[in-house]
């Protein structure tokens, strides 16, 4: 018998954790699955991973595919959904569709970065509708924290998905769109099959605070400030920029951006129009003459990167720039989770300074891009799916946004997480397999998993450090000096102020001689012996096993 047609969905990211968010949907029989690709995100590496640069998602799965792979779609140019599609679409070569904003950061960072390969891209805009294999893809505007993010609406012959994508409902934004609440209620009287939706802020109650009260909130306390204001968020927070630079022009002040990726931003946003309206930006030659009093600043490091300008400033580490006593910091952004002890290390640095520091513990100074459980609630009273599957979140968001979906009145409300393969239609909606996923590294110039990156070495190099030992012999098996020995990582001397390469070097040596001349032809066996003895001495002095390299050699 024919095997049937089917729809199905398939995260390899972005679901049981925040960011990396990569979503596939498949249509057609078991085996011969048209695929499309929903975004294509990165996150970020902790101290866990030392050295890795960026956390991508493991496309081994639809790189097997990808003769029926069709598409990949972005649906916004956050990191988080497509910041992992410079280095991955060489894999896999297929169209790529983007809107023009994401267009322009795509080439920005092709710019700045130098040896990207260049990726082909097909533009659509909101309100738009493109064919890709059996999937007709329409694009409705939706609001966040950047410009012309989009929900997809993926039309099969087995039904019809809403992807929401970064969504949140906000009736006042400094930046359009608005979400088309209009069209999300005529698809949702055409029938929706499933609802793959944001749950971010599935945990908050309410309804996110609009941007327009951020930029009447960020105008008073610039208003109210003696010195300087310097004000940090995302790069990527178009919106919150212009709502900054519009409470700083009202305020009577003057701005100036610092930090590359801001400014990178910013001129793809200038370039589009969204900085229409507004005065110049200062150049960072004009600080120093520019009165305190007169200047707001708009920088990058909200989430404590040590070479963002913040943390240059905390440091006092700017050739151009500085702030002093009686300055202010305004921190408009969320903590991400894993940041909070850099953040703080910034914000002590600047207390040290005497410069002032306010959060969104302080003063409305931040709203989330997400919705939080009214704004979801209304998603559903609009489309009306028959079927809810909770994505971008953690498991306590999904498992959150699951109980809330069904205290709505949505009757199926299927567990998804990474690599689980869900049918969606034709029958329930149920996980009907899992397929290898997880993540791989960037690191410097190349690609790969933990072990073939040596991540899990290094990581061990950092906690317990590295010997090498170099020990040779001559012809009639005797040491010909003593045994050379290098430490890094290790304390320098020991607890009675020996240094600690000379107490290695007599437990190689002593390994050596405790062998029979005879016996030592056996390389291997005077390899193993050093390192033993010399691991064993790092031990008994330090409590630790370092990392061992032993050359043993004859001449």
């Amino acid at each position: 018998m024919a095997e049937r047609d089917e729809l199905v969905f398939l995260p390899l990211g972005g679901v049981g954790e925040i960011g990396m968010n990569l979503a596939l949907y498949g249509y057609g029989p078991k085996g011969r699955r048209a695929w499309i690709m929903v975004d294509c995100g990165v996150t970020f590496p902790g101290p866990e991973l030392p050295g890795v640069d960026l956390v991508l998602p493991d496309i081994q799965y639809i790189e097997d595919e990808r003769i029926d792979l069709k598409a990949i779609v972005i649906t916004h140019s956050h990191e988080d959904h497509y910041g992992a599609l410079a280095d991955l679409w060489p894999y896999l070569k297929v169209p790529v569709f983007v809107s023009p904003f994401t267009a322009g950061m795509m080439e920005a960072k092709r710019a700045y970065e130098g040896d990207i390969e260049p990726i082909p891209v097909t533009i659509y805009k909101a309100g738009e509708t493109f064919e890709v294999g059996p999937f007709s893809i329409e694009a409705i505007a939706v609001n966040h924290s950047i410009p012309e993010p989009v929900s997809l609406v993926l039309t099969t012959p087995a039904g019809r998905v809403i992807h929401t994508g970064d969504w949140k409902i906000d009736a006042e934004p400094s930046l359009g769109p608005l979400t088309d609440e209009q069209r999300f209620r005529q698809i949702g009287d055409d029938g929706v099959l499933a609802l793959i939706c944001d749950s971010t802020n599935a945990l908050r109650d309410g309804v996110s605070p609009s941007e327009k009260e951020i930029s009447k909130s960020l105008e008073k306390i610039i208003e109210a400030a003696e010195g300087r204001v310097a004000i940090t968020t995302f790069s990527s927070n178009v919106g919150r920029i212009r709502s900054v630079a519009e409470a700083a022009r009202d305020a009577g002040r003057k701005v100036l951006l610092l930090g590359s990726s801001i400014k990178r931003v910013v001129d793809v946003a200038t370039d589009l129009g969204y900085m229409d309206g507004l005065p110049s930006f200062l150049d960072e030659a004009e600080f120093a003459s520019t009165p305190r009093k007169e200047i707001v600043i708009i920088l990058t490091g909200s989430q404590g990167e040590s070479r963002a300008a913040l943390a240059k400033i905390s440091r006092d580490e700017m050739r151009n720039v500085a702030l002093g006593a009686g300055d202010t910091v305004v921190f408009s952004s969320r903590t991400i989770p894993g940041n909070e002890k850099p953040i703080l290390d910034i914000k002590n640095g600047l207390i040290e300074q005497g410069i002032g520091i306010i959060t969104d513990d302080e003063a409305l100074v931040h709203v989330s891009g997400h919705p939080r459980r009214n704004e979801l609630r209304c998603m559903y009273e609009w489309v009306r799916p028959d079927i809810l599957v909770p994505v971008h979140g953690e498991a306590a968001h999904l498992t959150g946004h699951a109980e809330l979906a069904k205290q709505s009145g949505i009757k199926s409300v299927p567990r998804v997480r990474n690599g689980d393969m869900v049918r969606l239609a034709p029958g329930p909606a149920e996980v009907i397999g899992e397929v290898a996923h997880g993540r791989i590294f960037k690191d410097g110039d190349l690609i790969g998993g933990y072990d073939d990156m040596g991540i899990g070495e290094r990581r061990k190099l950092s906690f317990v450090g590295h010997i090498a030992v170099n020990v040779l012999l001559n012809g009639r098996s005797e040491l010909v000096r003593e045994p050379m020995v290098s430490a890094h990582g290790l304390p320098v001397e020991d607890e009675n102020g020996e240094r600690m390469t000379d107490r290695l070097a007599e437990a190689a040596e002593g390994a050596v001689t405790s062998i029979p001349r005879g016996r030592r032809k056996d390389l291997d066996m005077v390899h193993e012996a050093v390192r033993r003895a010399v691991r064993s001495a790092a031990r008994n002095i330090w409590g630790k096993k370092p990392v061992m390299s032993v050359f043993v050699s004859r001449v």
